[in-house]
């Protein structure tokens, strides 16, 4: 069954209720995995900071972009080992991240591991809420002579809405933040100072905002950070 998983970085979810809270304590790192073949396996520390015990779960999603949206899909392709974990208060525990696959790494494979913290049953039997904290981890298997990022940037307009789309034709990601674009009348629309999203290869990424003003014609200037270095680009107008 295919599984529509939002992709964040961080993302912590509460239960809403008028019960006390009690926060998580799980920390996870690194925070992004890159492996080079023929390298097929790399580890995740998992840490308790708390004082109780900790329930963790761990999965692999493959990870795509379809309709300029990101898709996370159950794989069997690359496993975590162990699945879970009990993490001891203020200890630690080593997770292995392992390729399975047979067939030869072609460009660059993207998965997103996703790291639970589950719920503590006998808190909320006393009455309190647990706050549950979700790691998504970017993975990356990469062939050692893939391509590297390659953008192209167009915007459309429809209604009350502009979309921006950046098209990589590369096969490596392209990491971006900061984005922003600006129509030839100088009117901007920023997508916030924070990360954006990635390009993965051979991929087309969308990003949909009101448009206040903003005219999509003439010439559109695009400025965003990535982990290539500044962005500086003009997109082009999607008839």
């Amino acid at each position: 069954m295919r599984s529509t998983i939002t992709a964040v970085f961080a993302a912590v979810v509460a239960c809403a209720a008028s019960a006390p809270a009690s926060a998580g304590s799980l920390q996870v790192e690194p925070v992004l995995v890159d492996i080079t073949a023929p390298g097929a396996a790399s580890t995740v520390t998992l840490r308790n900071e708390g004082t109780t015990p900790i329930d963790a779960q761990i999965r692999v999603f493959r990870w795509s972009i379809v309709n300029g949206k990101e898709q996370l899909d159950p794989t069997d392709d690359v496993v975590a080992s162990p699945p879970s974990v009990t993490l001891t208060p203020k200890g630690q525990y080593i997770t292995r991240i392992v390729r399975t696959s047979k067939q030869p790494v072609v460009g660059e494979e993207s998965y997103r591991l996703l790291v639970d913290q589950l719920p503590d049953l006998s808190q909320q039997r006393n009455g309190a809420v647990n706050l549950m904290v979700r790691y998504s981890i970017p993975v990356f298997f990469g062939a050692p002579n893939k391509k590297n990022p390659t953008v192209a940037w167009s915007v459309a307009a429809n209604g009350d809405k502009v979309t921006l789309t950046a098209r990589n034709s590369g096969e490596r990601r392209l990491r971006i933040s900061a984005l922003s674009m600006r129509d030839a009348a100088g009117k901007s629309l920023s997508f916030g100072n924070g990360l954006a999203g990635y390009a993965l290869g051979q991929s087309a990424v969308s990003w949909t905002v009101p448009r206040h003003g903003f005219t999509p014609n003439g010439s559109i200037s695009v400025t965003a950070q990535s982990d290539g270095g500044p962005i500086q680009a003009v997109a082009s107008i999607a008839r």
